[in-house]
């Protein structure tokens, strides 16, 4: 394991993610504006440098964790970027969730430059990234999906070759689309019950035996006190915000206008979780819908 990878944005999924690659023996170099979460991957064994783009020269392999398509793209395109400060050879990996259009933009001039490049979104959350047990959705060609499975390997358990460039962030979208749905849907149906007298506990268990069960109710579930261990019970604290859920419903608008798809449900939860995040709740895990939605009874 002797690749040397350089880690670009350690926020809450990016550190755990480039602390499970220093645990697995790799040597990483990781960079982020905010000092605190350097200092973290440093105290595990990781490595920084003054100048990003001096650590990119030297590097391997190339793994980016940024919050949106504009700053993936200043990243990798910009005239002292990743595109041109990288060696001859060296793996890129994006592991950003941003629009498919701007994977695709971004992997052609890596292509044009002689560069492998994947857009390798995740699912999981922080606790999947901190476990490392991930679910990465790739999109890229053959040869790079199998070059990066060394390290993606480290970083998940569920790693799945979605397709060509962008084909990954297309996944993505979709199923975070599908996500904000059902976590309106289920916060909804659990208040319903309690608005009926029914204990919320009760409620869940037995729908998530019967047609109604989902992954957020079954695991996620956004009633305080029904799972000990979901950002619900902690004050909707840490897992993933409400903005973040926002982007990613704006990416799917985005999408279906760009293909003139219909996603009236997925345009819903949009304009849903955008009252919710004016409301003061960007912060919040995005479980916290289901107080907004607590707020007509």
């Amino acid at each position: 394991m002797s690749a040397n990878i350089v880690f670009i944005g350690l926020g809450n999924m990016g550190l755990p993610m480039a602390q499970n690659l220093v645990k697995a023996g790799f040597s990483v170099s990781g960079h982020d504006l905010v000092k605190a979460s350097v200092d973290k991957l440093v105290e595990v064994g990781g490595k920084t440098e003054a100048d990003s783009m001096a650590a990119v020269a030297k590097a391997d392999v190339v793994i980016t964790m940024l919050p949106a398509s504009r700053h993936v793209e200043s990243l990798y395109l910009g005239e002292a970027g990743v595109l041109a400060s990288a060696k001859p050879g060296t793996l890129l990996i994006d592991c950003s969730t941003i629009a498919p259009e701007a994977a695709r933009k971004v992997a052609a001039a890596a292509k044009a430059r002689g560069f492998e490049m994947l857009d390798a979104p995740v699912s999981g959350g922080t606790n999947g990234a901190t476990a490392g047990t991930l679910t990465f959705m790739v999109g890229g060609s053959k040869e790079a999906f199998e070059a990066a499975q060394p390290y993606l390997q480290k970083m998940g358990k569920a790693i799945y070759h979605a397709g060509e460039s962008g084909s990954g962030q297309t996944v993505k979208v979709c199923n975070n689309m599908l996500l904000g749905i059902l976590m309106i849907g289920t916060s909804e149906a659990i208040r319903l019950g309690m608005a009926n007298g029914m204990d919320p506990k009760v409620l869940s268990e037995i729908m998530s035996k019967s047609s109604g069960r989902n992954w957020t109710l079954e695991v996620y579930n956004p009633c305080p006190g029904v799972m000990e261990t979901a950002p619900a019970s902690k004050g909707y604290a840490g897992g993933f915000g409400v903005d973040l859920m926002l982007k990613d419903l704006g990416l799917a608008v985005e999408n279906a206008l760009a293909t003139n798809c219909a996603i009236p449900l997925g345009a819903t939860a949009r304009n849903l979780y955008d009252i919710h995040s004016m409301n003061g709740a960007g912060k919040l895990d995005f479980s916290s819908i289901f107080n907004m939605l607590g707020k007509a009874q």
